[in-house]
């Protein structure tokens, strides 16, 4: 397929598949950044009602910036890697100290943002034609242009991402290949089999993930003692190693006795 019948195809999809979302309607820069990070790792229909409730709650950047972890966390709870919340914060703070990034590279220094967010965040936010790689972008090159192959490189994908994106409009070109990709693994066209950098989420049940989830979400309710805390979640071998890992990541802290989520 060359690239303007794969543009061809991919901008009659569109018309086809579009989803709205609040961060299409308004593809400001706080609405995407808070869409991109919630949206890594987690399902479109879970952050719609979550990216609702967080921007009641932060209707602005400065908003979250001046609030505390704890709240943001508390307003997090039910879209799980609880760390992308502290990012999201951190990045607030920075954002109303050194103003709004307008470049990738200044983009990549916001906690949490790595190149392909950093992508995104110039298609979507600033129409400046950026090439990116995610899970739906994978799956559609994968199934157009890499068929027959047996492993593939996102640094091969790179090169036909760029090749065939359309500069005028990128921000709806991107737009249209997220729904064409998602629309393709529901019909069991993933491919995604077939690239060196994609990894399956590893299940929640039974991970240290899940009792960190349920450590926070106790958190969010009320401080503990590490013995009452203990008798709150699934207090087995993972209990030890997931809180740790939240006092090392500081979603939480220790004063004294208690146990609670970090305020600041």
């Amino acid at each position: 397929m060359n690239t303007d019948e794969f543009r061809e195809l991919v901008w009659q999809r569109s018309h086809e598949l579009y989803r709205d979302m609040p961060w299409r309607d308004d593809p400001t820069f706080y609405y995407v950044l808070v869409s991109e990070l919630m949206l890594q790792q987690t399902q479109v229909s879970r952050v719609l009602v979550k990216f609702d409730e967080f921007m009641k709650a932060f209707p602005s950047i400065e908003k979250l910036a001046e609030a505390s972890l704890a709240d943001v966390l508390r307003v997090w709870q039910g879209l799980g890697y609880n760390r992308r919340a502290k990012f999201l914060y951190e990045a607030a703070k920075y954002v109303t100290l050194h103003g709004q990034p307008t470049t990738l590279e200044e983009l990549v220094k916001l906690p949490g943002v790595g190149r392909n967010t950093a992508g995104a965040l110039m298609n979507y936010v600033y129409e400046i034609p950026t090439p990116f790689i995610e899970t739906n972008i994978r799956t559609v090159y994968l199934n157009h242009f890499f068929t027959g192959e047996k492993s593939v490189s996102d640094r091969e994908l790179q090169k036909i991402v760029e090749r065939t994106m359309d500069r005028e409009n990128p921000r709806e070109w991107y737009w249209a290949l997220m729904d064409y990709g998602v629309w393709l693994k529901g019909q069991g066209a993933g491919a995604l089999t077939l690239s060196q950098h994609y990894r399956k989420q590893s299940p929640l049940k039974g991970s240290v993930r899940e009792v960190r989830g349920q450590i926070i979400a106790q958190l969010t309710k009320h401080d503990y003692s590490l013995d009452q805390l203990s008798r709150k979640v699934e207090a087995d071998e993972r209990f030890a190693q997931a809180l740790e890992g939240l006092l090392q990541d500081g979603l939480i802290e220790q004063t004294g006795e208690q146990i609670h989520l970090t305020k600041h």
